[in-house]
């Protein structure tokens, strides 16, 4: 029987990490320190993927023989990117605008093999389709649950989903921030056995 390779996530986020637990594989947390600056002209997906390449590259820099994870995500309302909002008014305003109308997730997966230096890599995109919101509403859902960290200004995992008519995606765990279904074939590929 071989063991296990090192296996490490290069995320902060206790989100990511209460998913990647599901696997029931061992793993470490790694800061990857990457800066998350926009580029000019650079489209929704096409900023996730190569964040999270980056992710999972500066998370494993030095470590010889390990498999590095490293996802992001990036929000869109018609083209508009949809930061983490920080503070209530921005959440408000983020969650005015999407009343009524469908947001954009787009979610990259990177598993990087600092042995063989390959990228094994993945996009999902899940709509959610917002009811119409009123004022009040939104209130007491920022108040309630405190979104502030999160793109989108809402957790599905909580009372995030009253706000929805309707999901669309192919991996219900992207939405949170790590596609599991993918993360589990990537870690395949990679040569690790999941489950």
């Amino acid at each position: 029987m071989t063991a296990q390779r090192r296996l490490v996530l290069g995320s902060t986020s206790r989100y990511r990490a209460e998913l990647m637990s599901r696997l029931g594989l061992d793993f470490e947390q790694r800061a990857p320190g990457t800066i998350e600056a926009e580029l000019p002209a650079e489209a929704p997906a096409e900023r996730a993927m190569r964040l999270a390449i980056a992710k999972a590259t500066d998370a494993g820099t030095g470590l010889a023989d390990a498999l590095v994870i490293g996802s992001d995500q990036v929000a869109e309302l018609d083209g508009l990117l949809l930061e983490k909002p920080g503070s209530v008014e921005r959440a408000h305003a983020q969650l005015s605008a999407g009343s009524g109308r469908a947001v954009s997730f787009h979610t990259a997966l990177c598993v990087f093999d600092t042995r063989s230096g390959q990228q094994h890599t993945h996009l999902d995109l899940t709509r959610v389709h917002f009811r119409p919101l009123q004022p009040d509403e939104i209130t007491r859902y920022i108040e309630h649950e405190q979104p502030l960290d999160c793109a989108g200004s809402f957790k599905c995992e909580g009372l995030g989903i009253s706000l929805f008519e309707r999901i669309e995606n192919s991996d219900p765990t992207a939405l949170i921030g790590l596609p599991l279904i993918a993360l589990a074939q990537l870690l395949r590929e990679a040569g690790l056995n999941v489950p």
